[in-house]
């Protein structure tokens, strides 16, 4: 088992994704757009490796929500056979040194991915920087990666196997995640919030699935856009609900794609004051430690 591991908006799910080879974690350009932890599962004649995709590792507690990101992050870098921390190429920053603290650990190799090398507009400086990475920790190795167009993302993963114990297959040949298509339904209605609106919306809002069912080989989804304040509704809603049949018809064609079947989607927006802070609002709601 891997943990992909780093501060929020380091590329943790787009790694993922790539590594995987079919889209399971939804990203955006927003930090901390994953909230929960997610396997990936690769399977291939000779091996399978179950990637952990992970919140980003960050300090700050304050919220409920943002507590449960931490402990759900760091409890994923715990009986695994190997870490990959990212960094973005631009070069460390103050954000990624509690994730360097945490994912350095005694007895478990952590292999280093310099992630968004498709970004670096100064390929001289990616030297300097693998030699000034290898006196931030034994790192088991160092490989420069893009995650977003595939860029030596086949040696990272032949880096990872080198650390991986022999032994039976976990999972079904055929199995790609440990999350079910109800979960990935929510998070794809929630990647478009976090594509589509700025501020705080996409971090005050959470999805929940209310319908999910087959019949005459359609999807029929209904879900629920919870929001914490009452004048977050209209705003996500628009004027003339167009805000919302946007979000709604985007988030429709991703799982038209994902699922390979026609789907009908039905959205509603409703406030629930205060829920990211709420232990029991956050269980409700599918967030609960392990998850």
């Amino acid at each position: 088992m891997v943990t992909l591991a780093g501060r929020p908006n380091v590329g943790k799910s787009t790694l993922l994704n790539r590594l995987v080879g079919q889209k399971i974690s939804i990203t955006s350009s927003r930090a901390q757009t994953t909230r929960h932890r997610l396997l990936g599962i690769k399977t291939t004649e000779h091996a399978q490796i179950v990637y952990v995709d992970t919140p980003g590792l960050h300090t700050d507690n304050n919220g409920v929500m943002n507590r449960y990101m931490n402990r759900v992050a760091a409890a994923s870098l715990h009986d695994v056979d190997c870490v990959v921390l990212l960094i973005a190429a631009g070069g460390w920053t103050r954000g990624d040194e509690y994730p360097l603290k945490l994912a350095t650990k005694p007895g478990i190799p952590v292999i280093l991915a310099i992630n968004k090398l498709d970004q670096l507009k100064e390929r001289a400086r990616l030297l300097p920087l693998i030699k000034f990475s290898s006196h931030k920790a034994d790192f088991a190795e160092i490989v420069p990666v893009s995650a977003r167009i595939g860029t030596n993302t086949d040696d990272l993963e032949k880096a990872i196997l080198k650390h991986l114990p022999e032994q039976p297959f976990l999972y079904p040949a055929d199995q790609i995640s440990d999350r079910g298509e109800r979960f990935l339904a929510a998070e794809l209605i929630r990647e478009q919030i976090f594509r589509g609106f700025q501020q705080e919306i996409p971090y005050d809002s959470a999805v929940r699935i209310e319908q999910f069912r087959r019949a005459q080989g359609a999807l029929h989804i209904e879900a629920t856009i919870w929001v914490e304040k009452e004048g977050q509704k209209p705003i996500l809603i628009g004027k003339d609900g167009l805000r919302l049949k946007t979000i709604g018809s985007r988030a429709r064609l991703a799982m038209q794609k994902q699922f390979r079947a026609k789907v009908h989607l039905q959205l509603w927006v409703k406030v629930r004051k205060g829920w990211s802070d709420s232990e029991t609002a956050l269980h409700s709601l599918g967030y609960a430690d392990g998850d």
